[in-house]
């Protein structure tokens, strides 16, 4: 311990002895219970352990898992799609190369929602499917209920090895006479305004999603292993009556939340044959700003860190951790002078920041004088119990 908080400890105890309560206040603390990770300081990042010890901590297995040779199948949300290309790049067997024509390859960053996600487990593992049309391609194109694609499928399922479930959003279409959702929207000449319905997954339906899903596989597939992942990228629009950007944390939260729980409640597969990966994290926590010119798809630097601390975590023979710090730190570092480059110092520029500096002081001073009367207020007042209250 420093001497000038040995100094300071020593006066406090000193102070309570004479009965002074301020000192008993000052001393005070909360349990921390046997596990505390603290959030980053700035200066965190350019530490060695970043990564491992604000990121992955609680989230990787001891070693890598992923070995070539393995068959792998990704789908799910459009960042799927960034994970498929960059693993067959490296020399990983996904099945997107192995039959590029079943669905879940062809449209296999289209399916955005957990209960599209499921419907392709379901329809092909137990030939399950519903009555009415509801899936369709990027260009409102339908895909019908092909027994040669199920079956095809069915056997890509079979033979994989690992998982990647990439999601995406919680905002469905949904047909209300059958209960089946969409895997997109629904088609403007195909709307019928008394059956098809707009609405946000609860969490309930997004875990139960989850759980049927990893029951399927567990059924069928009980030697493989299954990674989840959930995307950065935003919503494009939001057919609720509030803000995109309001509607986007959302849907986002509703989806974390909901995989968090049902990871916690599977804690004896965690990280042995159930994995998460922060992928979100990594792109929305790590960098200052990450988007591209429409400020929903990361920069492909950006992508490219992740894909390599993904390499480091879960890929055998691929980079190390320390290479993976070096990467992110090279291209957070080209984030920041992007982000100084596009400072526009223009007049007009100059002044607001000239006011805004003027308004921050103001702003301190108006808080500094606030807690002032905080402290002296608290110092007349009889003291508290500090106990946390639920």
């Amino acid at each position: 311990m420093g001497a000038r908080k040995q100094q300071r400890k020593e006066g406090r105890q000193r102070r309570a002895a004479e009965g002074d309560d301020g000192a008993l206040r000052e001393k005070r603390s909360f349990h921390r219970g046997e596990v505390v990770n603290f959030h980053p300081r700035a200066e965190d990042f350019a530490r060695d352990e970043f990564l491992e010890d604000y990121l992955l901590k609680g989230w990787v297995p001891p070693k890598p898992v992923l070995s070539r040779g393995m068959r792998i199948t990704a789908f799910g949300s459009c960042f799927a799609a960034n994970i498929t290309r960059h693993l067959s790049a490296i020399g990983f067997d996904l099945s997107r190369d192995r039959d590029p024509e079943v669905y879940i390859s062809r449209l296999g960053d289209a399916m955005v929602n957990t209960a599209s996600i499921l419907g392709q487990f379901q329809w092909a593992l137990e030939n399950a499917k519903q009555s009415e049309e509801l899936w369709h391609g990027y260009k409102a194109e339908g895909y019908g209920y092909d027994e040669a694609i199920r079956l095809r499928t069915r056997d890509v399922f079979l033979a994989t090895d690992f998982f990647i479930v990439t999601l995406g959003l919680s905002e469905v279409w949904y047909d209300e006479k059958t209960g089946g959702t969409f895997w997109r929207a629904v088609p403007e000449d195909a709307f019928d305004p008394t059956r098809h319905k707009f609405r946000v997954q609860s969490f309930a339906k997004t875990k139960a999603d989850l759980e049927e899903i990893h029951r399927l596989i567990r059924t069928h597939v009980p030697h493989a292993k299954v990674l989840f992942t959930l995307s950065p990228i935003a919503l494009a629009a939001t057919f609720r009556p509030v803000s995109c950007l309001t509607a986007n944390t959302a849907s986002k939260a509703i989806i974390r939340a909901a995989l968090d729980e049902f990871l916690r409640e599977h804690e004896d597969e965690l990280n042995r044959s159930l994995f998460y990966f922060p992928s979100m994290e990594l792109v929305m926590r790590c960098f200052i700003d990450p988007w591209s010119e429409d400020e929903r798809h990361p920069e492909s630097y950006v992508i490219d860190t992740v894909m390599k601390v993904f390499e480091a975590a879960f890929c055998e023979g691929a980079v190390t951790l320390t290479e993976a710090v070096e990467v992110f730190r090279m291209f957070r570092a080209r984030n920041l002078r992007a982000i100084a480059k596009r400072r526009d110092d223009s007049k007009e520029e100059r002044k607001l920041v000239k006011r805004a500096k003027k308004a921050d002081r103001e702003g301190r001073e108006l808080r500094r004088e606030a807690k002032g009367n905080e402290t002296r207020i608290g110092a007349v007042l009889p003291m508290q119990d500090e106990t946390p209250r639920h």
